[in-house]
């Protein structure tokens, strides 16, 4: 399995969380419900995922259930 990185960009304006490959690809955000939005690819793949009014959600603790999977390791620097 190719690894990727991951990005992490917040917009307070927009008060929204982006989590993601850090290259940008082609795709589309598909909907699954209470402001929180996937990343696909052409193929089908998942690539990232966006929460939208992010810091809304961190007033209250709360658990969100994402419908990705995802592996964390450290890397060398």
């Amino acid at each position: 399995m190719e690894e990727k990185t991951l990005r992490l960009w917040f917009d307070p304006e927009g008060d929204l969380l982006e989590i993601g490959q850090t290259r940008s690809s082609k795709g589309f955000f598909r909907d699954v419900g209470d402001d929180i939005f996937v990343r696909v690819d052409d193929e089908g793949r998942i690539t990232g995922f966006v929460v939208l009014n992010a810091t809304k959600r961190m007033t209250k603790i709360r658990e969100v259930k994402l419908p990705v999977k995802a592996t964390f390791s450290k890397t060398e620097a």
